[in-house]
């Protein structure tokens, strides 16, 4: 799907956009209540701050208990080798695996043996996250300029600065990517992950509200941040005091820039 250059979109968990809690409770058994499809879910492996790989998966939608399987593999010529696995026995809910890190392209699978399966995009993993992320080292420069941006106009509002999260940063980067890479540009990928699963398939955890930000076109982090804010909807999702980490994730293309803010709270 093809959208002029400068396209935006915006999208918020019911508890992000403010609604009374009893409101909040019943959208979200309503929800539960018509999502008729069960689904697994899988995001892509990232470095942790200890400097080991990690990767979730999350079961959704499903009525029936299963063991969900989690795999981390390495992608190398010919068959692709088991890293490690993890599973848990449950009806619907996440598994997450951690394994040493060594520099690889490295992918993860989640099947719940009930005919669900599911793969995330691949990371290129250096391993040289073993100091904490917010030494900065492991951010792209343009992601860094973009949380310091969004930053700056949270403290002019009165809101504290967000928190760089690497989980929620490789479940946005992983977004920009499918979107430059299949050529679409919406909240729901091709494959039917909805922002929420996105976000809860990170690992972010205890999540209480969630948000997201998307744009298509913006050339530089100032272009994109000053378009964000110019918009209602994506204004409120980046001046909300109440998120308190974010991820941010960028991936060029022939068409321009795919950008993604992830926004949490625990």
């Amino acid at each position: 799907m093809r959208r002029p250059l400068g396209a935006l979109a915006c999208a918020g968990s019911l508890v992000a956009l403010g609604l009374p809690v009893t409101a909040v409770q019943s959208a979200q058994a309503a929800t539960t209540t018509q999502r008729a499809e069960c689904r697994v879910y899988a995001n892509a492996p990232y470095v942790t701050s200890a400097g080991r790989i990690q990767a979730s998966a999350l079961r959704v939608g499903c009525s029936g208990s299963a063991l969900v399987r989690i795999r981390i593999m390495q992608e190398k010529t010919g068959t692709d080798p088991v890293v490690r696995s993890a599973s848990l026995r449950g009806v619907n809910g996440r598994v997450t695996v951690t394994a040493q890190c060594a520099p690889g392209v490295y992918y993860a699978v989640v099947t719940d043996y009930q005919g669900n399966t599911g793969r995330s995009g691949s990371a290129t993993l250096s391993c040289s996250a073993k100091a904490p992320a917010a030494a900065g080292t492991a951010i792209p420069q343009p992601v860094q300029e973009v949380l310091r941006l969004t930053n700056a106009r949270r403290q002019a509002g009165g809101c504290p600065a967000l928190k760089d999260d690497p989980r929620l940063r490789a479940a946005a980067q992983a977004h920009s990517a499918d979107m430059a890479a299949k050529n679409y540009f919406s909240h729901t990928s091709k494959d039917g992950r909805t922002m929420t699963a996105r976000i809860k398939a990170s690992g972010f955890s205890p999540l209480s509200a969630w948000a997201e930000n998307i744009a298509w076109g913006q050339r530089t982090p100032a272009a994109v941040v000053t378009a964000w804010m110019n918009s209602e909807g994506h204004r409120r999702n980046i001046m909300n005091c109440a998120y308190t980490h974010i991820g941010i994730g960028m991936a060029n293309s022939s068409r321009g820039p795919y950008w993604t803010q992830d926004f949490a709270k625990h």
